[in-house]
């Protein structure tokens, strides 16, 4: 605070508003830098209509391993019916554009488990990713 002696004859004090001043334009360029920072409302992400049609799913290759009494087994590639001998060339073929390399091994209890390794074997040189084993029933109460 500062005094001044004025000639009126009695002591006046003035308060200095200088340093006031100073905090107030300090104040006002900081919320002028903030406000545009500050997000208005809400980003929303509305659900967009479809430009072109989905693709087909695609079918997943089961590949079933059927018993014959002691003869050799038959197999099917999706209810197609197939001999051991074409396993590996169609295999390859399905599996050649496909960017889901998923194939199920099905067959029943009765199927030697050799010739369901043998089968998994194939599908390894087919060049298959994943191998998933099935089984004809499922057990109930399991």
């Amino acid at each position: 605070m500062a005094m001044s002696m004025g000639g009126s004859g009695g002591r006046m004090s003035e308060m200095n508003v200088t340093p006031m001043i100073d905090i107030l334009l300090v104040l006002l360029i900081i919320f002028m830098i903030i406000v545009p920072v500050i997000p208005r409302g809400l980003v929303a992400l509305l659900p967009q209509s479809p430009k072109t049609q989905a693709p087909n799913p695609v079918r997943p290759i089961v590949v079933q391993v059927f018993d014959h009494d002691g003869a050799a087994p038959t197999y099917k590639i999706n209810d197609v019916n197939i001999t051991h001998a074409e396993l590996l060339p169609k295999l390859t073929e399905i599996y050649a554009n496909r960017a889901e390399r998923v194939m199920f091994v099905k067959s029943d209890e009765r199927v030697n488990f050799a010739y369901i390794a043998d089968v998994i074997d194939i599908g390894r040189a087919a060049n298959v990713d994943h191998i998933g084993l099935m089984t004809s029933e499922i057990q109930a109460g399991h």
